[in-house]
């Protein structure tokens, strides 16, 4: 059976015992004229992508700029979407000294604030840009925004400034979550006492009533997306089996229990569950970071090195090109676990666009060099048109000493909000030709 007229409320829900699970966007969601004839319908996200202690400067740099632009060494991973991406340069941040640059470079590298606008603690931190753009955005889904942390680490030996990038204002976090079964319980509403059971089996009754409201192409999506949560859902499930064997052996660990994860794995399944999020209009807002700023406990890279290593060590020792060269690696290697993600939201689909083209998802770092603590020529990556608002293929270099806080206006306004200016900003920057 066709529908036609039909519809059925964007914030309907799968029940079960304990479990709520929102839906996928179908088609059967659109708003629909008298006619019959859907009504144009947009929604946007945003997601910020953070790695810490900067880049490599030498690899990253881009040589040429407009639409024809070469990728640089580092960017090469994203050959294959580099039409879904804009690169911008030149844009800077002032350090304000007397404070820790790497707590300073994380906490405050979406901060709203001017240089003198000081908190208490004596970081220029008030409202960061992504729960401005949540002001936007963000107020008619479950969760306003999404904040995600890839730290693997239980010894809390820095404050909250290294292991955050999200701020409601000064002293008040937005703070990251890392358990990546806490996300996923906080965003299906899976009840304590039901957590090892499948949310999925838990709504399967309603999802059959359902299933005979919807067409044959919803039909398919809505199978696609429950098998995408329970890919989800069976891979939190592994890594719990495989830490109970190990709390048996009742060894002291300084990590997580998701540290068995690889780090390609910890940082895809977060990805993956931000995804999700997007997809199901739990939020419209998200960040991820990579690893918190300046850690030094040692970190596992498989696949790309042979032993531990210490990122913030490494980016002291760049005048030797082994360890330069082992860095690139890692900038690499993190554009890589971008790029992924990137593909990923390419392939779903919203009506006659993609998820990632509803999307901007920024790559970037608060600092350009941890080596001497710069915080000019910021590294960013913005993948996504923002619904048509953001020119991708593109490689835009600003005047040198442009504030980053100009790129944060313009984003804003590409969100919907009339800011003008912001923090030290001095104008906009363009975001189409």
């Amino acid at each position: 059976m066709i529908l036609k007229n039909k519809t059925i409320s964007r914030r309907r829900f799968l029940r079960g015992a304990g479990a709520a699970v929102s839906l996928p966007c179908l088609n059967l969601m659109s708003p629909r004229s008298a006619s019959g004839s859907e009504l144009p319908r947009t929604i946007q996200r945003a997601a910020f992508f953070y790695v810490p202690n900067g880049v490599v400067q030498s690899a990253w740099h881009l040589q040429s700029t407009g639409a024809d632009f070469a990728l640089s060494e580092t960017l090469q991973p994203l050959t294959s979407v580099k039409k879904h991406i804009s690169v911008f340069s030149g844009l800077d941040r002032i350090k304000v000294s007397g404070t820790d640059g790497h707590a300073q470079a994380s906490t405050c590298w979406l901060s709203s604030a001017a240089p003198d606008e000081l908190s208490p603690a004596g970081y220029p931190l008030k409202r960061t840009i992504d729960q401005l753009i949540a002001d936007q955005i963000g107020q008619s889904t479950p969760f306003r925004s999404l904040e995600l942390s890839c730290n693997p680490y239980r010894d809390n030996r820095e404050s909250v400034y290294f292991d955050n990038i999200s701020w409601y204002g000064h002293g008040h976090v937005a703070k990251s979550m890392r358990d990546p079964r806490k996300v996923f319980e906080r965003l299906f509403q899976v009840k304590e006492h039901r957590q090892h059971a499948s949310v999925l089996d838990l709504v399967q009754e309603d999802a059959r009533s359902l299933v005979n409201d919807l067409g044959r192409e919803d039909q398919q999506k809505l199978k696609e997306y429950m098998e995408s949560v329970r890919t989800v859902e069976l891979q939190i499930q592994r890594v719990h089996r495989k830490q109970d064997s190990i709390n048996r052996l009742k060894l002291q660990s300084p990590i997580e229990p998701w540290f068995e994860l690889d780090r390609d794995e910890y940082i895809q399944l977060m990805g993956d569950l931000m995804i999700l999020a997007f997809q199901t209009d739990m939020t419209r807002v998200a960040s991820l970071m990579v690893a918190p700023e300046r850690w030094g406990a040692p970190q596992i890279v498989q696949g790309l090195f042979d032993k531990p290593i210490v990122h913030h060590s490494m980016t002291h020792g760049q005048g030797d090109p082994k360890i330069q060269a082992d860095l690139a690696k890692l900038d690499r290697y993190h554009i890589e676990q971008f790029r992924v993600l990137v593909e990923k939201m390419s392939q779903i689909k919203e009506g006659d666009s993609t998820l990632l083209d509803q999307s901007m998802f920024l790559f970037g770092s608060g600092l350009s060099s941890g080596k001497t603590h710069v915080y000019s020529d910021l590294p960013i990556v913005i993948a996504g048109k923002a619904g048509g608002m953001i020119q991708t293929n593109f490689h835009r270099r600003e005047e040198k000493g442009t504030p980053v806080a100009n790129l944060w206006v313009s984003l804003l306004q590409a969100m919907g909000a009339e800011t003008k200016r912001l923090g030290d900003s001095t104008g906009n920057v363009a975001l189409t030709s």
